[in-house]
């Protein structure tokens, strides 16, 4: 079943396009993450999938049923989603009054309230926090409760809007294991939005890329800003950082310009391992940091100054058995690279 089937869905504010979605379609059960940059309209979607705000037009099904943006029908709705905050505000009161004020909100029994909390903090790992002042708890603390309190509302879907974001790296990886406990013990579908490529490509099953309101290409992840520099009368130097660039003919470049995007089409990057591996040119040398197979393709992430992002055919991945920690040189060819003002 689906969670969500949106055709056509836009947004608009004072006449300007915030989201602009041909088709969307969310799997029950499963989890995705949303990437793109600041104002692509990451937040605005996942606030209209948690019906607290309302396209402008379009069509929108939550599981099998059209959804009619009406207070009245949307107050149902609200039950099966919960929207979690990358600063998720907690009551000044303990804990426990904080997981049970949802609870007591839907009628729900003492006992039964008791119940649920005492399982969903044991899920979270919070079982001691119990009697705690919520606001005495540290971020990553924090964000366990709030998913707690989530979880004892039993919806049907978790929006999470950054939720690693404002945590420190052990707090990171705790949650992100929760969230694939939630995921497959509750079978609670998940869509969250992200920065971070490596935590959408480990945590999520899909992902989706938003960039100025449109859905585009997971290729997405392979564009980067870049200083245009002469190397000589025949090349350009693209940087992408200040030790590392991609070396291109004059030609790519259509007008003088000092600034541009650069995207490295990640089918057409080659990818080398073990003895003979040298750099220079176009040649990166760098370390596997994600392996990961999509749609019978091989998505490996390195490192090489820059997130680089390689897809392999199976047949490619099974010659050359590259591992995470492994020391691989990729190779940029020309015509793997396109530059946009």
């Amino acid at each position: 079943m689906k969670a969500y089937s949106i055709h056509n869905l836009r947004k608009s504010f004072n006449g300007r396009s915030i989201l602009d979605v041909d088709c969307l379609e969310i799997e029950a059960g499963r989890i995705y993450g949303l990437l793109g940059p600041n104002g692509a309209g990451k937040t605005t979607l996942l606030n209209i999938l948690g019906f607290l705000d309302q396209p402008t037009s379009g069509r929108f099904d939550f599981l099998g049923k059209a959804v009619q943006f009406h207070e009245k029908d949307l107050l149902p709705l609200r039950k099966e989603v919960v929207v979690l905050d990358q600063y998720p505000v907690l009551f000044t009161t303990s804990v426990y009054k904080n997981l049970e004020f949802g609870l007591k909100l839907r009628k729900v029994e003492r006992a039964e309230r008791e119940r649920v909390i005492d399982e969903v903090l044991d899920l979270v790992d919070m079982t001691s926090f119990k009697h705690s002042p919520a606001h005495n708890l540290s971020g990553g603390e924090t964000q366990r409760i709030a998913l707690a309190r989530a979880l004892a509302l039993s919806p049907k879907v978790f929006l999470c809007d950054e939720p690693t974001a404002s945590v420190d790296v052990e707090n990171q990886a705790a949650i992100v294991a929760l969230l694939k406990q939630i995921n497959e013990n509750k079978n609670i579908s998940i869509v969250f939005t992200t920065h971070d490529r490596l935590l959408a490509a480990g945590l999520a099953h899909h992902t989706l890329v938003l960039n100025e309101g449109r859905l585009v290409s997971t290729s997405y992840e392979n564009t980067f800003p870049c200083r245009i520099e002469p190397e000589n009368d025949k090349q350009i130097r693209c940087r992408i950082t200040e030790e590392t660039g991609i070396l291109l003919s004059s030609t790519k470049v259509k007008s003088p310009v000092a600034k541009s995007r650069l995207f490295i089409d990640p089918e057409k990057i080659d990818l080398h391992t073990g003895e003979g591996m040298q750099g220079g040119g176009n040649c990166l040398q760098g370390k596997i940091l994600q392996l990961m197979e999509e749609s019978g393709r091989v998505r490996v992430v390195v490192t090489v100054g820059f997130l680089l992002t390689v897809l392999l055919t199976r047949e490619k991945y099974d010659s050359l058995r590259p591992g995470i920690g492994d020391t691989v040189v990729v190779s940029i060819v020309e015509d793997a690279v396109t530059l946009s003002n």
